[in-house]
């Protein structure tokens, strides 16, 4: 395969995307897990049983990023052969 090759791009492409995602599932567990928790679990707000904090960065964030990758891979991700076109072995 060459460098220039439309798979390098496409997988370059798919890669950026990934890490897109990280980032952004860093940032949702980061803001809610520290800026809705506190020191002191008498003043935790709870949503099903769970401390707010907890729920929001870890069981919807979980969510979240379920559906979003779902959605980002069947929309954006192109299904690419591992075999060279022009390989005649």
């Amino acid at each position: 395969m060459k460098k220039d090759d439309y798979h390098f791009k496409i997988a370059n492409r798919e890669a950026l995307i990934g890490v897109g995602l990280v980032v952004f599932n860093f940032i949702w567990w980061f803001a809610f897990a520290y800026g809705l928790g506190s020191k002191d679990p008498a003043e935790y707000t709870y949503v099903f049983g769970f401390p707010a904090w907890f729920f929001y960065s870890c069981i919807l964030g979980f969510i979240i990023m379920a559906v979003l990758v779902t959605f980002i891979v069947r929309k954006f991700f192109t299904e690419i052969p591992f075999e060279d076109e022009g390989d005649n072995k």
